[in-house]
């Protein structure tokens, strides 16, 4: 029977005991609900007129209204007359009434009345009996008739129960069992279903492939050989060191550069634990460390050029590692299966990088000379007892002073730029108030804000411990980052900076309301002269730089997190004193 065919089958079974079950209980329910409407219906309400009656009867002489209630409840029993004699009784009720009406004072007729109301409500009350037996019955029945449906009912599930999965189930276990099996290369798997449904025909299709797969990895085994050799001695060809990595760190090939300046044997390396190599050789621990991420938010890990010895020579490399990803026959999702870890030789760039270094803090410093005296200048210019200027000649020296102050700045940056590269950087590390840094910055940017009618929202935590750091670049770092948010918030736009006591250290943060930065940009922002596309070109884009260089020189770290459209975060934390 085809597999289809075996759930119709027992699908259907279980839908038809399901109906059958429903039917039978709701007849049974029905017919005692019948039952109970009878005696509710019927002599119920007999038993009522007759209890009415009666309490008027006690009335009759005392109350005139008594003998409308009782005509009333009389002429309601003559119409609810169900019983056998109970026509008779209600007669004898209408026709010694009709007496005791002509007689009022009579003393008999009203005990006669009562004798009959009594003889009418026995009649009713046996007929409840009966009819409560005969619902009784009813109910026994119905229990019968259920319980032995729902026994037929369980029985047959339960068979369905054990049997429909397991017939079901097992071929699928034993055809996963097969497939794991084949992914194993164990082409030699094979399933024996007997039968001609769908499990017969898949079976026989499978151990077609599998013969297929067999005969396949049979054939290509020296082939597979050949590219191996091949791919190692591209890999051994080439001019710069590679590494290559299982998922589980485990060294699958090096090439003769990498094992040149790693200083090990190819035999000591190839197969051995990345991990268990760096505990004795640090190029290879500086290798395997890779970037980190903090909170799910952007971080700038520093990546430095690595300066190795080898050849009796001093080499700059680059670092890349490459996350080397499949995606399985027959599956959708990529899976992980090692790295490649290139070194590019930057050597020459790195020399070149020297020199320009070298050069812009040559010039920058002979350009500060001359700016400061132009600076001078104006400030003598613009003394009253100098002389007094026009309006045109006032523009002038505006325009003098900006661009003055301007070639200052950048002047400034340039220096503390070739401070970072040369390594030169001058640090007083040494325990700081957080809050003297935030005080400090506040008080330079004060003016600007005042300019521009920005709200500046301050929340700092209480009792904060002090930072190592040098005060005064720490506090240049964070003057840069309010700049930053002052020039790209709208007028009278808002911005928060926060203090917040962090499980590493204390972290300073500025929020502003800008349209914030794109993704693509994220990664480059703390770049050396990297601007945003589209905005405003009014600096050198060494700022930022600068404060990475500072941050990371006092131990801490730096990030930013934005998206378009809500504004940028930019933050870095420090070490408690």
């Amino acid at each position: 029977m085809k597999i289809k065919s075996k759930l119709r089958l027992g699908l259907g079974t279980l839908f038809f005991l399901i109906l059958a079950l429903g039917l039978i209980a709701a007849k049974h329910v029905y017919t005692l609900k019948d039952d109970t409407e009878n005696i509710l219906a019927d002599n119920y309400q007999t038993l009522d007129y007759v209890q009415h009656m009666l309490l008027a009867l006690d009335e009759v002489k005392t109350n005139p209204e008594a003998w409308k209630a009782f005509d009333e409840n009389l002429k309601k029993q003559q119409r609810n007359v169900t019983e056998i004699g109970e026509a008779e009784a209600t007669q004898k009720v209408q026709d010694h009434y009709d007496l005791l009406k002509a007689s009022p004072q009579s003393d008999t007729l009203p005990v006669v009345v009562r004798r009959d109301l009594a003889a009418l409500a026995k009649i009713n009350m046996q007929a409840i009996q009966k009819k409560s037996d005969i619902a009784v019955g009813s109910v026994r029945s119905a229990i019968g008739g259920i319980v032995l449906t729902a026994t037929l009912c369980f029985l047959i599930a339960l068979t369905l129960l054990i049997n429909l999965p397991s017939n079901i189930g097992n071929p699928i276990r034993e055809l996963t069992e097969s497939i794991k099996e084949i992914a194993a290369k164990n082409y030699s798997q094979r399933l024996h279903f007997s039968g001609k449904d769908e499990f017969g025909q898949l079976a026989s299709s499978f151990n077609t492939m599998a013969e297929k797969l067999e005969e396949y990895d049979n054939s290509n085994l020296s082939q597979i050989l050949m590219e191996k050799k091949r791919t190692e001695a591209l890999i051994n060809n080439m001019h710069e060191p590679v590494i290559g990595l299982d998922e589980n760190k485990h060294i699958l090939f090096a090439n003769h550069e990498a094992v040149k300046i790693t200083g090990m044997l190819m035999s000591d390396m190839l197969g051995r634990s990345a991990v268990d190599l760096a505990v004795h050789n640090d190029l290879i621990r500086v290798l395997i460390q890779e970037k980190q991420e903090s909170n799910g938010l952007t971080t700038q890990a520093s990546t430095p050029s690595l300066k190795i010895y080898a050849d009796d020579k001093e080499s700059y490399f680059e670092k890349e590692i490459v996350d080397i990803t499949i995606i399985p026959t027959g599956e959708r999702q990529k899976k992980f299966i090692g790295q490649v870890i290139i070194l590019k030789n930057i050597t020459p760039f790195k020399e070149l990088d020297f020199a320009k270094t070298n050069f812009i803090a040559t010039v920058s410093h002979e350009l500060k000379t001359p700016i400061s005296s132009i600076k001078m200048s104006l400030q003598i210019l613009e003394n009253e007892q100098t002389g007094a200027l026009n309006e045109e000649q006032k523009q002038l020296m505006e325009s003098i002073k900006d661009d003055s102050n301007r070639l200052l700045k950048i002047t400034g940056e340039l220096l503390n730029m070739s401070q970072v590269e040369t390594g030169n950087i001058q640090l007083s590390i040494q325990p700081s108030s957080p809050y003297a840094i935030v005080r400090y910055a506040l008080d330079a940017v004060k003016i600007p804000l005042e300019q521009k009618e920005i709200e500046l929202v301050v929340q700092t935590d209480e009792n904060l411990p002090d930072v190592k750091a040098d005060m005064e670049k720490t506090a240049w770092v964070l003057i840069n980052f309010l700049t930053n948010a002052i020039r790209y918030s709208q007028q009278e736009g808002r911005l928060q900076l926060e203090l917040k006591n962090g499980p590493n250290g204390i972290k300073f943060s500025v929020r502003d309301e800008g349209k914030g930065i794109d993704s693509r940009y994220r990664n480059k922002i703390f770049d050396r002269y990297f601007q945003i596309p589209g905005s405003s070109k009014t600096g050198t884009g060494l700022g930022l730089a600068i404060s990475k260089e500072f941050i990371e020189a006092q131990g801490g770290i730096i990030g930013v997190a934005s998206e378009i459209g809500m504004g940028s975060t930019f933050y870095f934390e420090l070490a408690k004193a």
